[in-house]
């Protein structure tokens, strides 16, 4: 079953204490979709200028990525440019430049309508709406989020909330969220906004998803260790974009937490070679035979 992922696109500088990059590609829906499409096809939606480099658009076409929701427009893509520190934890927005983005409106193709794997990419939690608006009952919708809109559209991202299957979110975004200082208490008050299921990122720490607390439904992920991170940039993104490829490529009659917690260390999986190189770059060499020597390594030490 193929995915449908909407989100941003963007022309990234990345600048970290010992090298910087300009024009990278970017955006969480590019992350999102290259990491799904390691796992099954992927329907992209996003908005681009026409100063989108060419080579850009022929990598997504060289992954199982279609693009007849990939609107290019005149004017200057999104870009945006950060710095991190010696503590890759720690990351400076330096400039946006929302450009073409600010007036995105995600208009699905009627081919996309009816994909039952949606992935709502970081986005304003109003357009992540206005996708489900134009879908037909989504089997499993997987939504992203960030501080920014929990500070700005709290209540659009409530109502959202309630048409969500999973939320993905770090540790103090949920906080912010919620008002809880406690990581279980924040995911029990998530689900009691609508989603079954609670995916709380922790950075170099891992992932806990929270499912049903009557049923023990709990998972802590542990990230893989990496001696040579280059490049935190869209680690989130290919988290959330692998998860959502896997249950597609699956499509098990019944989405069980099981499937959930496969679903996330093979998002985490993907999200561990993505920040061994700046943008996209690691995963245009990865394969699948790749992913799953380390998965395998991924059970060894985790036990999973």
């Amino acid at each position: 079953m193929p995915v449908l992922i909407v989100g941003s696109i963007a022309l990234d500088t990345v600048k970290t204490p010992v090298e910087e990059h300009a024009d990278l590609l970017g955006g969480s829906a590019s992350y999102a979709a290259v990491s799904a499409s390691f796992f099954t096809g992927a329907q992209l939606v996003g908005i681009v200028g026409g100063d989108f480099p060419k080579a850009h658009v022929e990598f997504f076409e060289s992954r199982r990525i279609d693009l007849e929701g990939l609107q290019q427009v005149e004017g200057e893509s999104f870009r945006w440019s950060g710095e991190y520190m010696t503590d890759m934890n720690v990351r400076e927005t330096r400039s946006v430049a929302l450009n073409v983005f600010e007036h995105f409106t995600p208009h699905l193709p009627e081919s996309y309508r009816q994909t039952p794997y949606v992935l709502l990419a970081n986005i304003a939690p109003s357009l992540q709406s206005y996708v489900l608006d134009q879908t037909a009952r989504p089997r499993f919708v997987v939504a992203d989020t960030m501080d920014l809109w929990i500070t700005i559209a709290k209540d659009d991202l409530l109502a959202l909330l309630k048409r969500v299957d999973l939320l993905i979110l770090n540790d103090s975004e949920a906080k912010m969220l919620t008002g809880e200082t406690n990581l279980i208490r924040a995911a029990e008050a998530i689900r009691g906004y609508g989603p079954g299921y609670v995916a709380i990122k922790k950075g170099e720490h891992g992932c806990l998803l929270f499912g049903d607390p009557s049923k023990q439904e709990f998972f802590s992920c542990p990230a893989f260790p990496l001696a040579n991170l280059h490049d935190p940039t869209g680690a989130g993104d290919c988290f959330a974009g692998g998860l959502i490829g896997e249950l597609a490529r699956a499509d098990e009659a019944e989405i069980t937490f099981d499937a959930l917690k496969k679903a996330v260390v093979s998002g985490s999986v993907v999200a561990s070679f993505n920040v061994e190189a700046f943008s996209l770059e690691r995963l245009r060499t990865l394969t699948n035979e790749d992913i799953d020597a380390r998965r395998g390594e991924f059970r060894r030490i985790s036990q999973f």
